[in-house]
């Protein structure tokens, strides 16, 4: 049975609290971590909203490769969902929950609804714009930058152990683990980390940066 919307909803996402009792009636689910929430080429279901968690939204191509688009996190927008819906078109990528994940699920019906109130209408379309703003850098980084700066980026900012693997890394930057492979063991040569199982320790921030940057290798 549905119930009334939680408050972390509605604190997370303000511009629900405008909207009709019947269209904010949601009932939050937790998925476990590993969850795939939606496919590609699936009608979608409806208009996720994250209370606590985090899902990955990624692309992928025929080979097997894929491609890290974004990260939802709780009271931001998934942008495949909402161009699905706007479009009335099928899922355009692929969303796992990288954590256990709670949600709640606005159908197609409510959103169509909820989309008629003004403040709503502008609180989407800001998420939808700053979203569009990622992908755009994002476009860029793999159109523009070299992937040893990328990678050298990627492993930045996670303090002086990053606990991953090389193939999430490289689902990460859009390209294959032997790419990041060859990557990583000539940064270990270089002194700039050292690699252990599923562990990657800097060793060298500042050397790191300058590749980052652009501005070494």
């Amino acid at each position: 049975m549905s119930q009334p919307a939680p408050t972390d909803l509605l604190t997370l996402y303000p511009a629900m609290a405008a909207l009709p009792a019947p269209v904010t009636q949601l009932t939050p689910m937790t998925v476990p971590a590993g969850t795939q929430l939606f496919r590609e080429n699936d009608p979608c279901q409806g208009f996720p909203l994250v209370l606590h968690g985090e899902v990955r939204v990624s692309r992928s191509a025929a080979n097997g490769r894929e491609l890290e688009l974004y990260r939802v996190s709780p009271g931001e927008m998934c942008l495949v969902s909402s161009a699905s819906l706007f479009a009335h078109q099928p899922m355009t990528a692929h969303g796992v929950a990288t954590t256990d994940t709670t949600l709640c699920l606005l159908t197609p019906p409510a959103f169509e609804t909820a989309l008629a109130d003004p403040e709503f209408r502008r609180y989407v379309l800001g998420l939808f714009a700053a979203r569009m703003a990622d992908l755009t850098a994002l476009i860029e980084a793999i159109a523009f930058q070299r992937l040893d700066s990328r990678l050298a980026s990627a492993l930045l900012g996670h303090g002086q152990q990053l606990k991953t693997t090389h193939q999430a890394l490289a689902d990460e930057l859009g390209t294959v683990r032997e790419i990041v492979t060859r990557l990583l063991h000539r940064f270990e040569r270089d002194g700039l980390v050292e690699l252990s199982r599923e562990s990657i320790t800097i060793r060298d921030s500042a050397g790191l940066r300058a590749i980052a940057a652009g501005q070494a290798g």
